[in-house]
């Protein structure tokens, strides 16, 4: 029996000695695979920008409320507890929920308040921190001995529009005010605010103000006529005792993830809530994904087949071509598993050499790619993109099917009689 070394040895040099040939075998390859993987490259890159810009982006993700309801905290927070829900808030009605900011200089502007609290997924996007109540502690005149605690000014994260109009920026104080109608009185309180973050327009468009839950509860209520002990009555904040439930016009709700939004849009739906998601836009991008995986298999697999009828029909003429060789090595002693071992070597040699040629074309077409289309894309975003487990796994599949398509071929041949040979001689 002859060592396994000896046969690659011989396999190798009859590569290189038919080396016109065997160049050509690798060209064939690289000139199929290298516009499969191109055309793959670009599906998964385009694909993938797709879909990481919806999951990056929390407006894909938020789940709200179509006109106004009627939402106990203790419903909110059974939703904030479905694993399907990263985040979730109670929103006071839309027409308390405003406050005029009042700059130290400059003139006033109204705009929306919306609830924010941790683990907000619109802050976390922007690496902003959670607007707070700051607060402050005193003696109760009215239980001496005894500590109380009150809001003395309250964190506030600004849309860019809002801080553009009013010369802000992160770390500023200014006023916030309100004003309501009370027993045909016309009342107002300020309360002091500080720019804690301030969002970029990509985020919001609009003239909007993050600010703690308790603060827009506290709006609202004032607004109706009712006192706000946390702000303290003395200061202005009277009025007539809240309700023992506080009852929420919507709520601010956001998916855990991409899957997760369709799912929560039929959950809202079965319990007669009407909600608006971005379920519709994150299944285009699926179904895009979709016809492309179909367009790219069509041709996959057509290209495949024309490599194995090209790989089996080259072995099979190499194997004609190489007869008499094969026939001596066997007359030399080598078995059949040896010779079948020879002509295999020299299609997977081809493999390699093809798909390495391959990868490399690839790679020179996906710069140049990548830098027709930078104008549209952000800094770590590619149109035409391959992972290296996608590289991995093409040398695998190009070589196990050059290996099934020079098996049948290299097996009659390894099956040559010296007898055949020794006849011709």
């Amino acid at each position: 029996m002859h060592t396994l070394v000896q046969i690659c040895a011989l396999s190798l040099r009859d590569y290189l000695h038919e080396r016109l040939l065997s160049a050509c075998a690798v060209l064939g390859l690289a000139a199929i695979l290298a516009p499969l993987l191109i055309l793959f490259g670009v599906k998964f890159g385009v694909v993938e920008t797709l879909t990481d810009r919806l999951r990056n982006d929390p407006a894909t993700l938020e789940v709200s409320p179509v006109g106004s309801g009627h939402f106990s905290a203790a419903r909110i927070g059974q939703w904030r507890d479905d694993p399907r829900v990263a985040f979730a808030i109670p929103r006071t009605r839309v027409l308390a929920a405003t406050v005029e900011l009042l700059p130290a200089k400059g003139a006033p502007l109204h705009v929306s308040m919306e609830p924010t609290g941790h683990d907000d997924p619109l802050l976390q996007r922007h690496g902003l921190p959670v607007p707070a109540l700051l607060l402050d502690s005193e003696d109760d005149p009215d239980q001496p001995g005894r500590v109380r605690t009150r809001a003395g000014a309250s964190g506030i994260v600004l849309s860019a529009p809002v801080a553009q109009r009013l010369g802000l920026h992160t770390g500023d104080q200014l006023t916030g005010r309100l004003e309501r109608s009370r027993n045909g009185r016309l009342q107002a309180v300020r309360l002091p605010l500080k720019v804690v973050g301030i969002l970029p327009l990509a985020a919001q468009q609009k003239n909007v103000a993050y600010v703690p839950l308790p603060f827009l509860e506290a709006a609202e209520d004032y607004r109706d006529g009712r006192a706000v002990p946390l702000f303290g009555p003395e200061n202005g904040w009277d009025g007539d005792t809240p309700p023992a439930e506080r009852l929420y016009a919507g709520f601010r709700l956001y998916a855990r993830s991409l899957d997760d939004v369709a799912s929560l849009r039929d959950f809202f739906q079965e319990q007669d809530i009407t909600v608006h998601t971005e379920a519709e836009a994150i299944e285009q991008v699926r179904r895009l994904s979709s016809a492309l995986d179909i367009i790219f298999a069509l041709i996959g697999g057509a290209a495949a087949a024309g490599f194995a009828s090209s790989t089996a029909s080259s072995t099979l003429a190499a194997i004609r071509r190489k007869q008499r060789l094969l026939g001596l090595l066997r007359l030399g002693g080598f078995s059949t598993l040896e010779l079948l071992l020879f002509s295999l070597l020299q299609a997977l040699l081809t493999a390699l050499l093809g798909t390495t040629l391959a990868l490399g074309l690839y790679a020179a077409a996906q710069g140049a790619v990548n830098r027709i289309f930078a104008a549209g894309l952000d800094n770590m975003e590619h149109i035409c993109r391959l992972l290296p487990q996608h590289a991995l796994a093409t040398l695998l599949l190009v070589c196990l099917l050059s290996l099934a398509a020079a098996l049948l071929p290299a097996l009659r041949g390894a099956r040559t009689e010296p007898s055949e040979v020794i006849r011709e001689i």
